[in-house]
């Protein structure tokens, strides 16, 4: 079985550790909430998000858990002040995704035109026994 995790570019950018294929890494996993990322991957792409990478304070509560990275798309679409609205905050602009494979991620992906980068779709599959000599990387 395998989960669909969004993981942020911004908290790898910050105080995450990079990842590739094949990796098994030691995540706090939250639930994540479709709606959250509607704007952002489109609604029918949102609806497979199993959860969300957190580690920055909302984990409170939450054994990490061993997953095996299966594959990584990174994620980009357009930000701005969305039309009707009163504020100046920019927001994913809905239908701007462009969705990019990638063999590693670090926060820092390759400029794609007309897009900013957002997070990262990550196809995991739970580990529940290490193979021995295996060390999970970090949060």
């Amino acid at each position: 079985m395998t989960w669909t995790i969004w993981v942020d570019g911004w908290q790898i950018q910050c105080c995450g550790q990079e990842f590739a294929p094949g990796d098994v890494v030691s995540w706090t996993l939250l639930e994540a909430d479709p709606a959250d990322y509607d704007d952002i991957v489109g609604s029918e792409r949102a609806e497979g998000i199993d959860f969300h990478e957190e580690h920055h304070g909302q984990e409170e509560g939450c054994a990490p858990t061993l997953v095996e990275v299966v594959s990584i798309v990174g994620v980009h679409c357009r930000y701005g002040a969305l039309p009707g609205s009163a504020d100046n905050v920019s927001r994913p602009v809905p239908g701007t995704a462009v969705l990019v494979p990638v063999e590693k991620a670090d926060g820092w992906a390759k400029v794609v035109p007309g897009v900013d980068f957002s997070g990262y779709l990550v196809i995991v599959r739970r580990v529940t026994d290490l193979p021995e000599g295996v060390v999970p990387r970090g949060r």
